[in-house]
């Protein structure tokens, strides 16, 4: 490649500063197009390296000031986030965290995931990611569409959160707010087990989707956030049901990327809770309506990694492309590799790879990893091996502890990855 900053191509574009934790394994954020993917930031206090002693509202505090200093770094600031995901041990210490979380936005709040799980890194109460909007793109010296503009949307016929907003679209995706099982004329936990939840989860995305003129087969990536793992099959009995949702999308069976993860506790002591990251073809303003009208879902498999009835291994939209979470399973033997977390990691990545180059893309256009152990003490281990396919350390980074993964795996991965290219629009 020429000079970078000759190109007219979208780069990751990977910064630190000293003002927030670093790590050597992953970087505090990485822009790539329109969006800055940031780390998960743990309540460590940047000066010391150390976790913050305390409680979980001072924890929540540190982790928020981190995500504040980055951005302000980056010039941007906390209105300038379009999801928030909010993991803790505890999950009625939320209201303390959501009382901390008000006092860092003014007039605006970002969609948002809250969940309990059973671990955090360094043995933190709380941690907290951002996805941040990105208005001038990555295209060295070419700002791409100037101040796009944010468009966010509530509908009275889907549950309200008065802490967060249900979809917040900027340039081409929307970000829905993970929906509960929560019946919007009652305002509680629909009647019923596990098929009944999934099924409001469900109703719910597509309630707000229809609310802003979005087809549900326009759903990219799901994440599953499962009190009891073991509920998965009934689970999938429901979500059968909603995909491929309309005649094209089954027509080519078309279903999105999908990421399933056991939590320890859910709001509401619900069973079941589903995020959606959403394509949005018309851009946002002022993006001009022949760069962004009739842009196409390319889904992509490969008989060379883990193939799943209900998941697409890689749906592309726009400039991202968006993969399910990976086991440890040997694709030409449909079995999990033989070992311990280090083989287990490796396969992960192994699968990830295949995908990737499948799409002729590299482990370099990775702008998001997203770790799910079993045990989070395997997290030197794991970044043993991690280290050989991140060497520069670049992706942003999520780790947690789940206390299950499917078919009793010691590790889970999914990547968000950059798609320079783009996809293209439907020609007439």
């Amino acid at each position: 490649m020429g000079n970078i900053t000759m190109s007219n191509d979208n780069v990751v574009l990977a910064r630190n500063t000293k003002q927030a934790p670093q790590n050597p394994f992953y970087s505090q954020t990485v822009a790539f197009s329109h969006y800055n993917h940031l780390s998960a930031q743990l309540p460590i206090d940047p000066l010391s390296g150390k976790l913050l002693s305390g409680s979980v509202t001072e924890q929540a505090e540190q982790c928020l000031k981190n995500i504040k200093a980055i951005l302000t770094s980056i010039d941007h600031v906390m209105n300038d986030i379009v999801r928030l995901t909010i993991f803790v041990k505890t999950i009625k210490e939320i209201e303390a965290v959501e009382k901390v979380y008000q006092t860092f936005f003014s007039g605006y709040f970002p969609s948002k995931t809250v969940v309990a799980v059973d671990a955090l890194p360094m043995n933190a109460l709380v941690q907290i990611e951002a996805l941040v909007s990105n208005g001038e793109g990555t295209i060295p010296k070419a700002p791409q569409a100037g101040d796009l503009i944010k468009l966010t949307n509530n509908t009275p016929l889907a549950p309200i959160d008065q802490f967060s907003t249900q979809t917040v679209a900027f340039s081409h995706y929307n970000n829905l707010s993970a929906q509960l099982p929560i019946d919007p004329k009652s305002g509680r936990l629909v009647v019923g087990g596990i098929k009944e939840q999934t099924r409001q989860c469900l109703k719910n995305i597509k309630t707000i989707l229809e609310s802003i003129d979005v087809p549900f087969d326009d759903i990219v990536k799901t994440t599953l956030f499962l009190k009891n793992p073991s509920d998965i099959d009934a689970v999938n009995e429901v979500y059968a049901t909603f995909f491929p949702d309309s005649a094209i999308a089954r027509t080519v069976a078309y279903v999105s990327a999908r990421t399933t993860v056991a939590v320890s506790d859910l709001p509401m002591n619900a069973l079941i809770q589903i995020e959606a990251v959403v394509s949005h073809g018309d851009g946002t303003p002022p993006q001009a309506i022949e760069d962004r009208h009739g842009l196409i879902l390319e889904a992509n498999n490969t008989k060379n990694a883990p193939i799943d009835a209900l998941a697409t291994q890689s749906i592309a939209f726009s400039h991202y492309n968006h993969l399910s979470a990976q086991l440890p399973i040997d694709a030409k033997t449909g079995k999990f590799v033989a070992g311990g977390v280090k083989e287990q990691t490796q396969q992960c990545l192994e699968n990830i790879k295949t995908i990737i180059e499948h799409v002729d893309h590299v482990m370099e256009d990775v702008v998001k990893v997203n770790l799910y152990l079993k045990d989070i003490t395997d997290l030197d281990a794991v970044d043993e091996v991690y280290a050989t396919f991140f060497p520069s350390g670049t992706p942003a980074r999520r780790t947690v502890g789940v206390s299950n993964l499917p078919q009793d795996a010691l590790i889970q991965i999914d990547v968000v990855l950059g798609n320079a290219e783009g996809t293209p629009p439907i020609l007439a």
